[in-house]
């Protein structure tokens, strides 16, 4: 079983990858084969639909990169945690993610919420 706090490490790190093969690695080690993300833009199914989803926003936002600026905190079976998306000029959207971790430690369901940065 992985800590969260390697899960959840590894979930921004696959955001953050460019390379395809290296991407889909870090996919399949953060979430279930059978995992769900969704969020008010993007949805993906499975380890190939989240995948592809992440490629695309990728495409979306060439040269941004996510960080992670609050958390884990979990308990049970759940975590949150909150992240941005940085651009060239600073942060151009703010996320709190929630999600449901599997027996194994990866993460089974994500529910994202994001906002615009004030």
């Amino acid at each position: 079983m992985t800590d969260i706090t390697t899960t959840v490490n590894t979930y921004i790190d696959g955001w953050n990858e460019a390379d395809p093969q290296r991407r889909r690695a870090l996919v399949e080690q953060a979430y279930t084969a059978d995992a769900r993300y969704l969020d008010p833009h993007f949805a993906g199914e499975g380890t190939d639909g989240i995948d592809t989803m992440i490629a695309g926003v990728q495409e979306q936002f060439p040269g941004h990169r996510f960080e992670l600026v609050d958390g884990p905190d979990a308990h049970h079976d759940r975590v949150r945690f909150t992240w941005h998306l940085n651009g060239p000029d600073g942060p151009v959207a703010v996320g709190t993610d929630f999600a449901t971790v599997a027996g194994d430690g990866r993460l089974a369901d994500v529910t994202g919420f994001l906002a615009l940065p004030a």
